[in-house]
């Protein structure tokens, strides 16, 4: 696992690196907003494809492969109920653990996975993003909860449901 997710450990140290300094020089909120530049049209990019996918459950298990290429190991759990699209991403691996106290930081999760939820929030409004539990809070996962109204079938007037 460690030879996978070295290229994702430098990126995750170059971002904890630039947050380190833009903070310093402008502030943690301008550092926030300087950061999330540009990231809500990669998150459209990079997840859009998946999004478009009829239930978040299919879209989230297609980046499975991705998540295990670099090292993390990530479960998918179909949630939907009630008209509403929902999901749990639960990753049992932080890689971010560790690097993050290099630059100072306690926890990576606000300049790492809150920056992802938020990111997420400005490229897709009609989906909703939360962080319900964490590693680095003594959790023996992370679990983020995404959720969108559900799709309905133009053709049959039924919501789409997840193959299982």
């Amino acid at each position: 696992m460690q030879n996978r997710s070295a290229k994702l450990i430098e990126s995750a140290r170059k971002k904890f690196a630039q947050f380190r300094a833009l903070s310093a020089e402008h502030g943690e909120a301008a550092a926030w907003e300087t950061m999330l530049e540009g990231f809500p049209e990669q998150q459209r990019q990079r997840m859009g494809p998946s999004l478009a996918l009829p239930t978040l459950a299919e879209g989230f298990r297609a980046a499975i492969p991705f998540f295990g290429a670099v090292g993390m190991e990530m479960d998918v759990v179909d949630i939907s109920n009630r008209g509403v699209d929902a999901v749990l991403e639960i990753q049992r691996y932080c890689p971010y653990l560790e690097v993050c106290t290099e630059y100072g930081f306690e926890t990576p999760c606000h300049v790492i996975c809150e920056m992802d939820m938020e990111a997420s929030r400005r490229a897709f409004p009609e989906m909703k993003g939360e962080i319900l539990s964490r590693q680095a809070f003594g959790s023996p996962v992370c679990i983020f909860k995404y959720q969108r109204p559900a799709k309905t079938d133009a053709a049959t007037g039924k919501t789409a449901q997840a193959a299982t």
